[in-house]
């Protein structure tokens, strides 16, 4: 009596292999740039929304302290008006790139970082800076 040894084994060939990971790869290279353009995209909401807090910051601190429009502003004087322990008053007045922020005067908007500017102008054009634009 012969045992019958079965010839047919389960299993995905090799062509199988190869279409899933060509589909795969595929997937990949479509989700992989919307993920970054996302990434910076949310980057430069961040910038924006920090040099509105620094904004009010300085407004606030001008008020408190009697400054007069072209009186000079440092990151000592803002960062006593920022949320203690938050990125932004621990971060030494840099973006969350690792660019220092522009403060100017009194009665001025701080300033996005030209190294930042540049770096995140693909997805966040002159427009959406207003009025924070980087000028030079």
């Amino acid at each position: 009596m012969h045992q019958r040894q079965d010839t047919k084994r389960g299993g995905f060939t090799l062509v199988e292999i190869m279409i899933v990971v060509a589909i795969i790869a595929l997937l990949a290279s479509i989700a992989v740039p919307n993920f970054l353009r996302s990434r910076r995209r949310s980057q430069a909401t961040q910038v924006l929304q920090d040099l509105r807090m620094i904004d009010a910051a300085i407004d606030q601190y001008a008020i408190e302290n009697n400054k007069s429009a072209s009186s000079g502003v440092s990151w000592t004087d803002v960062r006593n008006y920022l949320k203690q322990g938050s990125r932004l008053e621990t971060s030494g007045a840099k973006d969350i790139i690792g660019n220092t922020f522009i403060i100017p005067a009194v009665d001025s908007a701080p300033q996005v970082p030209a190294a930042t500017f540049n770096a995140l102008s693909n997805e966040a054009p002159t427009s959406f800076w207003s009025p924070f634009n980087f000028e030079g």
